[in-house]
C-alpha cells in the first residue's frame, strides 16, 4: 500500500491548514489511518488516528479540540483539519496505516508534508 500526503505549508499562528493523504495499492478499509509528526530535533510523535470505518478517533492531548481527523472510504483518503495552529505545531506531518491496534504505522508511511506555523 502507498500513501501520498499533501496540504502542508506556511501559516500564521491562529490559522488553519488541511492535510490529505491518498492511499493506493491496497484495500483502504483494512487500515486504521492516522498522522504522526516530527518537529526539528524532536522524536516522531502521534497526532491522531481513525478506525477502519471512521467511528472511533483519538487525538494527542496537544491537539485535542483543534485538530479533526476524518476519512472518506469511497475516495481512499484521510484528512487532518488543523485549526488554531500554534508555532509548536511546526513539524513534518506523516500519514500512516496500520491493520490493527496499537496504531504505530506498522504497514505504511507517507512521505511527509511540512507544516510551518509562524508567530
Amino acid at each position: 500500500v502507498q500513501l501520498q500526503a499533501s496540504g502542508g505549508g506556511l501559516v500564521q499562528a491562529g490559522g488553519s491548514l488541511r492535510l490529505s493523504c491518498v492511499v493506493s495499492g491496497g484495500t483502504f478499509t483494512n487500515y486504521i489511518m492516522g498522522w504522526f509528526r516530527q518537529a526539528p530535533g524532536e522524536e516522531r510523535e502521534f497526532v491522531a488516528r481513525i478506525s477502519w470505518a471512521g467511528r472511533v478517533t483519538r487525538y494527542a492531548d496537544s491537539v485535542k479540540g483543534r485538530f479533526t481527523i476524518s476519512r472518506d472510504n469511497a475516495k481512499n483518503t484521510v484528512t487532518l483539519q488543523m485549526n488554531s495552529l500554534k508555532p509548536e505545531d511546526t513539524a513534518i506531518y506523516y500519514c500512516a496505516a496500520d491493520k490493527d491496534y496499537p496504531f504505530k504505522g506498522n504497514d505504511a508511511w507517507g512521505q511527509g508534508t511540512l507544516v510551518t506555523v509562524s508567530s
